[in-house]
């Protein structure tokens, strides 16, 4: 199969990784991709925005299957200009992709499916938002209701900052994604991300994760889009997981199928998890950064069958076969994110760096320049590792981050610190 992604960053990388293991891929094409996903496929300049420009692309290149990896084309409708032009397609329709973004959206669908969320307000301008934060006071947690790369959300702990967090999203910090805003009520509990596969009828899982937003050490310091991930995350029991099954995942996609806008595609869970219990925190439509990473490390080339499966409606016949391991990925990124930061910094080091089923430097931010790997953004590289405990998995990752030559990058010295 001639099989085409569409992204740039550490999810795609980790996802072409697996996807080239499958005997099935005969050529892998990454639109637009990265300089670590050059080394293993080809890489092309596309708006993947532009659904139209996505289905020629696909035509005259003779692609069979797409795999959409962010969420901004989701939402745009790209994969419904694929599948309106008849091709094989991963990737919710744009209908289903409000479940991440709009966060009211999403509020109503699990009001209607009955499923346990944080109690909630939705605001289209500022003086009806102070006044509910007024109100219920802090802490409290203040979201912009469409995408914002995963940066839209601030936990205020006190009502200074939670109106702070309000006049900033009207004020256009987010841009359109902040012209409406949901303000919820703080939740007590562990977090932690559960992945399943949906195809419109039947629900796979295919892995849990417990990821680390804060840029610093013992999750301090400002809200990032990740620093680091392992996988499987022990707070997500299988009791756990059976309840967020039976009590919101299976509901919400029943709820989506009874308005017509049935969901296939990979559905990121978030959920808090508080004495057993779990209650939604988000849904995103596409798999995690950085948990596609450690998710990919795990299932290695079946994760197309079971992404194939998903986007052919067979995933009631689809199983996964875990390996009894885990997986833990640091982010590297450059110095002063997630404020300013410096692109166009040498990276060396990485030729020397093993790349095999269980060390891996996923690409996100970086580009070429002559000879040079550089730079390009504020998460730059995503050093994976497996293990047979997490704490071997965190003793390899760390080993390969101390091998990397890079003066203007930083990293978390804690990744996994809840699970160890």
């Amino acid at each position: 199969m001639n099989i085409l992604i569409l992204g740039s960053g550490g999810r795609e990388h980790a996802l072409a990784w697996a996807v080239m293991q499958n005997p099935k891929c005969d050529r892998l094409v990454v639109a637009p991709g990265n300089a670590g996903i050059a080394a293993i496929a080809d890489c092309a300049d596309l708006d993947i925005l532009n659904g139209i420009a996505v289905v020629n692309f696909c035509e005259e290149r003779s692609i069979d299957f797409v795999i959409i990896g962010p969420e901004a084309p989701l939402a745009a409708g790209v994969a419904d200009d694929l599948r309106g032009a008849g091709f094989k397609v991963f990737g919710p329709s744009a209908a289903a992709a409000q479940l991440e973004a709009s966060k009211a959206f999403t509020k109503e669908i699990c009001d209607a499916a009955g499923a346990p969320t944080a109690a909630y307000g939705h605001f289209t301008d500022a003086a009806a938002a102070r006044a509910h934060v007024e109100a219920h006071g802090a802490p409290i947690v203040i979201k912009a209701d469409g995408l914002a790369a995963g940066k839209g959300v601030i936990i205020a702990m006190t009502q200074a900052e939670a109106l702070a967090a309000v006049d900033t999203m009207f004020d256009g910090a987010f841009g359109d994604a902040g012209a409406e805003v949901v303000i919820e009520e703080f939740m007590e509990g562990e977090e932690a991300s559960f992945f399943v596969l949906c195809d419109g009828e039947d629900v796979l899982p295919i892995g849990t994760a417990q990821d680390h937003k804060r840029v610093g050490d013992g999750d301090t310091g400002p809200n990032t889009g990740g620093m680091g991930a392992y996988s499987p995350a022990p707070v997500l029991s299988d009791a756990v997981a059976a309840r967020a099954l039976d009590e919101i995942v299976r509901p919400t996609m029943a709820e989506m199928a009874k308005r017509g806008t049935p969901y296939q595609g990979v559905l990121y869970v978030g959920l808090m998890i508080k004495d057993g219990a779990p209650r939604l925190v988000e849904y995103n439509v596409r798999f995690g950064d950085p948990e596609c990473q450690v998710l990919m490390m795990r299932l290695g080339a079946q994760a197309f069958d079971l992404i194939q499966a998903c986007a052919e409606g067979r995933l009631a016949e689809a199983r996964v076969n875990w390996a009894e391991d885990h997986a833990l990925c640091v982010v590297m990124a450059a110095n002063g994110y997630p404020g300013s930061y410096e692109k166009g910094s040498v990276i060396g080091g990485l030729d020397a760096l093993p790349e095999d089923s269980a060390n891996m430097v996923f690409h996100a931010g970086t580009g070429q320049s002559g000879g040079d790997i550089i730079a390009t953004g504020g998460r730059v590289l995503n050093v994976t590792a497996r293990g047979v405990s997490l704490a071997e998995a965190q003793a390899r990752a760390y080993d390969t981050v101390d091998r990397v030559d890079w003066p203007e990058g930083f990293c978390r010295r804690d990744i996994g610190w809840r699970a160890l």
